[in-house]
């Protein structure tokens, strides 16, 4: 069953989503929009990750080892290679975002889950003084 939010809740909407957001989600994007360099990674691992990057490779490729050198291998290895050095990177660097989200989520998470332990324990608290208190006026006088 889904949450209702009322007003006052932790989540936000942006404009461009129309279901509430976490605070460090928005947080998050908001710092990763702001950095020029992040937004290039971000740009390229997405694209990286994705099939038409693996449809572009293949076919560029494959017409190199068929129409462009009779002896592909030498230079297709060192080019995969190089490639792949620069991609392991920019999927250390999406893991390393990944991680740095997480833990400020898990923060957030927990700070909230504190407030919220402190609040029910003097809502029981405060239950426990009224219903004490009521006892006392009730049971504890004899009937006049």
């Amino acid at each position: 069953m889904g949450r209702t939010i009322k007003p006052g809740d932790d989540m936000q909407t942006t404009p461009s989503e129309s279901r509430p957001q976490h605070p460090v989600v928005i947080s998050h994007k908001a710092q990763r929009a702001a950095d020029l360099q992040l937004r290039i990674a971000d740009a390229i691992t997405a694209f990286a990750g994705s099939m038409p990057f693996v449809y572009i490779h293949a076919a560029l490729f494959g017409i190199w080892m068929l129409f462009v050198e009779s002896d592909p291998w030498p230079k297709l290895t060192l080019v995969v290679s190089l490639e792949a050095i620069f991609l392991s990177t920019f999927v250390m660097i999406g893991q390393n975002r990944q991680s740095a989200f997480q833990q400020a989520k898990a923060d957030h998470d927990f700070n909230e889950q504190e407030l919220e332990l402190k609040t029910n324990t003097d809502l029981t608290r405060a239950i426990h003084t009224l219903t004490m208190e009521l006892h006392r006026r009730l049971l504890d006088k004899p009937a006049q």
